[in-house]
């Protein structure tokens, strides 16, 4: 009897070497089932690669779109992420900061996670100082997964919320906008709200290119010449006791606002706590009767249409009548006056009737010509001016030295710049413009009006009203301006806006410079006066002493005969008074 094949294998007498052939029917055995142990290992191999490659781009991802733009830290908890970017930079023109971001952790809850309200907001009153425990306990009593307990804390704030230990609490990196000059530039500059939106200034001016470019903004703003000229003019608010002012410096040959003060100021960085008039740029936004300053219009319009010449005379021996109204002198002459001599002493009366010779539609469109009567093209908030409808005869009188009209400081200092440098009008502007490329301008007056006004305005600075600022060395000339503010439609003697308009060098100028004070009072200094002589020009010549040296402008002899010979005017007058070379 045959046995089994399997009986082979189990028989205990075969020798120990000794190995069955397979039948071809057999299954596989040997090498072919470590290739398939083998094809499995790298099956497992391979699939783990490919997870730990998901994992990895996948963490990167989470990392790029979130974690990197956020920068959330956890106090305890969960925390969503919120990418955070950062607005861009301004600068004045030499590149000095003026405005950034840096980031900031603000605090967040999910009061779902905070057991004992109470307690947590007793414990974060003591370190967010700003609120207090019933406010953080309002915020936090709450069936919401999510609110802001307070933005923008310090690094001491938030280590000591960390060391809290309060589950719920959590941490995101915010941008917090700090301004490094501070109230300096406060009005120039503005300042954004409590998410990043720009509500004042170029923050708000210039918002959308501020939070989608890299590049800074840079500003036409030279940072010492705003201290400058914010110190001179807080000088004389003090001294002066005024509710406020505002002041400019201007280059005059490319429209350029190279500094720019409006008093009350602000801090920029907590803009919550100033008071309407610290926040009220009235160096932009608002608009005034300027008074005598307007003159420099006047008798550019009247000279450069030919109504007139210097050598032209007018009636100012006694106060001129019209209709209800009467047109003084503040100090009357009592006799006929000169083109120049209206100019020098600042006659009322000889400036009305010069307008009235050249007529209402002549000097609209004068004034039109100079942008007076249309806010011009600025990058902040800009005034609307005010002006009669209809343009009656006594308006034309009263415009002529500044009254019933209602312009900005920066259309007079734009207007005024144009007069004097040249005849061309140069539209103002806070942003830099690129170095080496000339702007576009239009001419309004002839160059041969032009040097008439600059000898006429140093006139004003050597014997006229605007003699406290002459004797600096750089050749001030200018037009000082007293103009009554009116009241519900009445003017007030007490309440003033005194004003000085200065160019330098006059024979050559490079930049003008305007102070105006609002409501100042005189003192024992000024004889209790406080006209635009007394308390506007003195600053201005100031201003220009300090500023000069920084742009390159050296002092020169001011009694010169070269000098005398290019500002030298004739003066017709009864005396047969004249103003000649040395």
């Amino acid at each position: 009897m045959k046995r089994p094949p399997d009986a082979v294998r189990d028989d205990p007498c075969r020798p120990r070497h000794f190995r069955p052939q397979a039948s071809a029917s057999a299954p596989p055995e040997g090498t072919a089932q470590t290739s398939i142990e083998l094809s499995h290992t790298r099956l497992l191999i391979t699939g783990a690669l490919f997870v730990l490659a998901f994992l990895v781009i996948g963490a990167r991802l989470v990392e790029v779109a979130g974690f990197k733009a956020g920068d959330v830290r956890l106090a305890h908890g969960h925390a969503t992420v919120k990418p955070v970017v950062a607005r861009a930079n301004i600068i004045d023109r030499n590149g000095v900061m003026l405005a950034t971001t840096l980031q900031a952790p603000s605090l967040f809850a999910n009061p779902k996670l905070i057991d004992d309200k109470r307690a947590t907001a007793r414990q974060l009153a003591a370190i967010l100082h700003e609120l207090t425990e019933s406010e953080i306990y309002a915020r936090l009593d709450t069936d919401k997964s999510f609110v802001w307990l307070d933005r923008r804390l310090t690094p001491q704030q938030e280590s000591a919320v960390n060391a809290l230990g309060v589950p719920g609490l959590q941490f995101q990196g915010e941008g917090k906008r700090v301004y490094p000059e501070g109230a300096l530039t406060s009005e120039v500059v503005g300042y954004v709200g409590v998410d990043d939106n720009g509500l004042a200034g170029i923050e708000h001016s210039f918002d959308q290119t501020l939070k989608h470019s890299d590049q800074p903004v840079q500003l036409s703003v030279d940072v010492r010449l705003q201290y400058i000229l914010r110190s001179e003019i807080a000088r004389q608010v003090a001294e002066f006791k005024a509710i406020g002012a505002a002041g400019l410096i201007m280059n005059v040959h490319t429209g350029e606002i190279l500094a720019l003060v409006s008093l009350p100021d602000f801090d920029p960085a907590n803009p919550g706590i100033a008071s309407p008039a610290q926040l009220f740029n009235r160096a932009t936004l608002g608009t005034y009767e300027m008074g005598s300053v307007l003159k420099i219009f006047n008798t550019a319009m009247v000279l450069d249409d030919g109504v007139v010449t210097l050598a032209s005379t007018f009636d100012a021996t006694k106060p001129l009548a019209v209709s209800r109204f009467v047109i003084h002198d503040d100090e009357p002459k009592k006799r006929w006056l000169s083109v120049p001599e209206i100019f020098e002493y600042s006659s009322n009366i000889g400036s009305a009737r010069e307008a009235a010779e050249a007529g209402a539609d002549r000097q609209r469109e004068f004034l039109t010509r100079l942008d007076l009567l249309h806010p011009p093209a600025f990058e902040l908030p800009e005034g609307t001016p005010l002006y009669p409808t209809p343009w009656r005869p006594i308006n034309v009188m009263t415009i002529a030295f500044g009254h019933g009209i209602s312009i900005s400081p920066l259309q007079l200092a734009a207007g005024a710049s144009a007069i004097a440098n040249g005849g061309i009008y140069y539209p103002p502007t806070i942003i830099k413009r690129p170095d080496g490329i000339s702007p576009d301008g239009r001419r309004v007056v002839s160059t041969t009006t032009s040097t008439e006004m600059r000898q006429l305005m140093r006139l004003v600075v050597e014997g006229g009203t605007g003699k406290f600022a002459g004797g600096s060395g750089y050749l001030i000339g200018g037009k000082t301006g007293t103009a009554e503010k009116d009241a519900a439609g009445r003017y007030e003697t007490h309440k003033l806006l005194s004003s000085f308009v200065g160019v330098f060098p006059i024979n050559d100028p490079k930049f003008l410079v305007l102070v105006m004070l609002d409501e100042p009072h005189g003192d024992r200094s000024t004889g209790g006066f406080a006209t635009g002589g007394m308390v506007a020009a003195p600053a201005v010549k100031r201003i220009v002493m300090r500023m000069a040296p920084i742009v390159g402008i050296h002092p020169v002899d001011e009694n010169s005969p070269e000098i005398r010979r290019s500002l030298m005017v004739g003066l017709p007058s009864p005396q047969g008074r004249k103003l000649a070379a040395n």
